[in-house]
């Protein structure tokens, strides 16, 4: 395993544990998962130029575009939870009633 691959794999791990184990406030969640998908992205990247194919140079940009639209419905899950509840906290949301 060369060391890009070993970084963008660690990057990723990294952003599936905190999203496992620290998972006190919304807007921490949405940055591990922003985290994740970014290394994704890189790693897409960088696949794609190594094996200089151009069939795959549009799926990094397709990922791209899908966390772009990722990140502005959490962002706006988030305004709606914090005016409706006054936070951000995980723990104090029941999703079973509205």
């Amino acid at each position: 395993m060369t060391l890009s691959h070993f970084s963008f794999s660690s990057a990723f791990i990294l952003g599936l544990m905190g999203l496992a184990f620290h998972r006190t406030h919304l807007l921490s969640a949405l940055l591990c998962l922003e985290g994740m998908m970014l290394s994704l992205f890189i790693a897409l990247s960088v696949w794609s130029m190594q094996f200089e194919s151009s069939t795959c140079m549009a799926t990094p940009m397709l990922l791209l575009a899908f966390s772009a639209c990722e990140a502005s419905a959490g962002l706006a899950l988030l305004v709606a939870t914090a005016r409706t509840h006054g936070t951000d906290r995980l723990q104090n949301l029941n999703l079973l009633q509205c």
